[in-house]
């Protein structure tokens, strides 16, 4: 385990950490190119959840979609079905993922999410029936779900608290840019066989396939990174969690700053195993049903301790407000949200849509460098209020010409400039600081099960807003 340090001296460890650390936020990422690379690695997940969230709103619109599907698609209650049962997918997964993150690991947890995941593409993509699309996409959903709250996890666990903000920041930024690149792959592949009739399933089949391609390299290229420290801590590896943390720091194991960062992580953990011990020494034998009698006490405890309900009804609003700041319509609807404003046929919705992407992408940029010196409070505010003012504008700009388009383009024109702008505004604020948020709040004992609860209100919130969206648009 290395010495220089002692447990005596964890009082003083955060003033000696902000002596002994180099630069926070993007600086540090940059001078700590090991973490940064593996954060990077393991946010693939973050691509195919972005990707995931995007791909479909262009898919809906494509005439050999339409043509396969018929009344799934026509019928607008079967057609909000197909875009919200992913969501619901998710929202099973993450509530599993909690429990399976602190039991199989953060790393291993990730590889099973990706295995769901790849099964529920293989069915969307090999569809002749909107049965099989139900399926795929709930099953899809399940990994997806789960890989939303385990990369975050696994993320904010293995980076260095100077940089964690930034590194779980890339979270979002890898979801913005799979949903950047999801729209423009469906703008390219529409025109396959031709935008009306005649077109291709080719036009669908492929960007539904190409999922495959990050997930596989994700799935394969996670077992050979680190496991979690805290969650070897958990698990009594001291050893490989003291190499973990000197790998993260490239210090040596015996150094002050690795081992301070060690003894906090054992003296949370010792603290913690000691009050569970107090708390039910009927169930420190260990068996199976022993551990799950205490993950369901752990549960339980979220509700019943006042400290911890707090921080549950913490993290579940901020991701209650994350998807209710309308940022589902835009991207689950956008090309028939953006054909309502006048702007005509599928490819130039379409084209639109991916101007969305890149506003989105390109603004959470700033959010992984500046995040870990702003702070995250002023982010958020900064950012609702940019979103609020877009929807107001909208808002009266369609009161006014909602049905005189055609006659007053220019007006058109300014509601989807404000739509950029929205997503601009979400893009720096609440898509990457909500998840940053709620990665830090629990205490490492319950950390993966209040971050699970935590998702499913995203999740679930997700869902919802999906079929009001729909239920709104159309």
């Amino acid at each position: 385990m290395g010495g220089g340090a002692t447990l005596g001296g964890t009082a003083l460890s955060t003033h000696r950490r902000k002596a002994l650390v180099g630069e926070s936020g993007w600086a540090g990422l940059v001078h700590n190119r090991k973490i940064f690379a593996t954060a990077v690695f393991a946010s693939l997940g973050g691509l195919l959840y972005g990707y995931n969230q995007g791909v479909f709103s262009g898919v809906l619109a494509m005439s050999s979609f339409d043509t396969r599907m018929g009344d799934a698609v026509s019928n607008t209650g079967k057609k909000g079905w197909l875009v919200a049962i992913l969501e619901l997918g998710a929202w099973v997964g993450v509530l599993m993922t909690g429990y399976l993150a602190d039991k199989l690991s953060r790393k291993y947890t990730i590889v099973l999410a990706v295995v769901v995941f790849c099964i529920g593409v293989i069915v969307q993509t090999s569809a002749f029936h909107p049965d099989s699309i139900y399926g795929g996409r709930f099953i899809t959903g399940l990994g997806v779900g789960s890989l939303s709250m385990a990369v975050p996890l696994y993320n904010a666990e293995i980076a260095p608290p100077e940089v964690r903000g930034s590194l779980v920041a890339l979270q979002q930024l890898a979801i913005t840019f799979g949903i950047m690149i999801s729209f423009w792959i469906d703008y390219g592949t529409n025109y396959i066989g031709g935008t009306g009739p005649g077109q291709h399933e080719a036009a669908w089949r492929i960007p539904l396939a190409l999922q495959l391609v990050p997930a596989i390299i994700l799935g394969v290229g996670i077992l050979f990174m680190p496991f979690s420290p805290r969650w070897l801590v958990n698990q009594g590896r001291d050893d490989e969690a003291l190499a973990v943390l000197s790998y993260a720091r490239r210090l040596p194991p015996n150094s002050e700053l690795v081992q301070i960062e060690f003894l906090e992580i054992r003296a949370q953990y010792l603290f913690e195993k000691e009050t569970s011990e107090m708390k039910f020494p009927q169930y420190q034998d260990g068996s199976r049903l022993s551990n799950f009698k205490l993950g369901f006490f752990d549960y339980l405890s979220l509700l019943t301790d006042r400290n911890l309900l707090y921080r549950v009804a913490v993290g579940s609003l901020t991701m209650f407000f994350q998807q209710w700041t309308g940022i589902n319509a835009i991207l689950y609807y956008a090309p028939s949200i953006f054909q309502d404003l006048g702007l005509s046929g599928n490819a130039l919705s379409l084209l639109a849509t991916g101007v969305v992407g890149i506003a989105m992408f390109l603004a959470t940029i700033p959010a992984v460098i500046w995040v870990d010196k702003v702070g995250r409070k002023p982010v958020l505010i900064s950012g609702a209020f940019l979103m609020a003012g877009c929807h107001i504008i909208v808002a009266i700009l369609t009161a006014l010409f909602r049905d005189s388009w055609t006659t007053h383009v220019a007006a058109g024109w300014v509601a989807c400039v404000l739509i950029w702008i929205f997503a601009i505004g979400f893009g720096y604020s609440w898509g990457p600081c909500a998840w940053i948020l709620v990665a830090e709040i629990w205490p490492l004992s319950v950390r993966g099960k209040g971050l699970s609860i935590a998702a499913s209100s995203n999740w679930m919130n997700n869902f919802i807003g999906a079929q009001g969206s729909f239920l709104h648009v159309f």
